[in-house]
């Protein structure tokens, strides 16, 4: 007979998977999709009653998005520009109902190449902050998300947020995304960029691509070339084929990986017109 728990604070949680192996449960909109037609066997720790792990805290140097914080939240609150990439991904995942349900956690836990929060998390410098027995530490999201639906995560530990640090310049985001229609699509390509500005230049630069590898990746020599740069229109121009090259996009029967290569181009293109267009 499979185990069902329902944990209350982090402590019963932690404690719970130091003794026996568990699925961990928030929204289930990634969870019971994968599992219609098959018996519901897992042994189940739901931790939708831990309340210490819900919202959106501002401190002084970060924001932290607990494990329980639905998308629906993300978009209604109000939050700094630098965050607009993050909203604008959040308004694509699912419809309505499966914003009110859907963790901005499990959307990374799930480690779906086409997971649209985490190409923005990556501009945003996202650290995962885990869970366990042992302890609490922190973890890049870049560290954290392996490859195709991979994680590292122990056994014994649990994901309890995200830490956002602000940025010391004005910091502004975005967040694009190409599919076969307009909504409830999963994405061929998508792109997060962040741009920091200072005087008149472009400071420092951060540019993500997802469904284009088995995980989303950032273009770290794109960002150093825009390092520098004025904060213009005509700042695409600086974006280059090449700047792509650690990419691997693959066929499927949403797209061909040359038309991925050629849409990914376009998308970091109009992104980065898209931001200094609003300076």
């Amino acid at each position: 007979m499979s185990l069902y728990l329902q944990p209350e604070t982090i402590k019963d949680a932690v404690e719970a998977l130091s003794e026996t192996e568990l699925t961990i449960l928030a929204g289930g909109t990634d969870f019971y999709p994968a599992r219609v037609g098959f018996p519901l066997d897992d042994n189940i720790i739901d931790i939708s009653r831990i309340q210490e792990i819900s919202g959106i805290t501002e401190f002084n140097d970060c924001f932290e998005i607990g494990a329980l914080t639905r998308w629906s939240e993300v978009i209604e609150s109000p939050l700094p520009d630098y965050f607009d990439g993050l909203k604008l991904s959040a308004k694509e995942i699912g419809g309505i109902q499966i914003q009110n349900a859907g963790t901005v956690i499990g959307n990374i836990c799930n480690a779906s190449p086409a997971a649209d929060g985490i190409p923005p998390l990556l501009t945003l410098n996202a650290e995962i902050l885990l869970a366990s027995k042992r302890g609490k530490h922190v973890m890049p999201i870049s560290k954290f998300i392996m490859g195709n639906r991979k994680i590292r995560l122990a056994k014994d530990e649990m994901v309890v947020g995200i830490r956002i640090s602000k940025p010391l310049q004005p910091t502004k985001s975005t967040f694009l995304k190409l599919g076969a229609r307009k909504y409830l699509v999963i994405s061929i390509v998508m792109v997060a960029a962040l741009l920091e500005q200072e005087g008149k230049n472009i400071c420092a630069a951060r540019v993500a691509v997802g469904s284009c590898s088995s995980v989303a990746k950032r273009l770290h020599v794109l960002e150093r070339a825009l390092a520098g740069k004025p904060f213009s229109p005509g700042i695409s121009a600086t974006a280059t084929k090449d700047h792509l090259n650690l990419l691997a996009p693959i066929d499927d029967i949403r797209g061909t990986s040359r038309y991925r290569d050629d849409a990914a181009l376009t998308l970091v293109q109009r992104a980065l017109e898209t931001l200094v267009a609003t300076s």
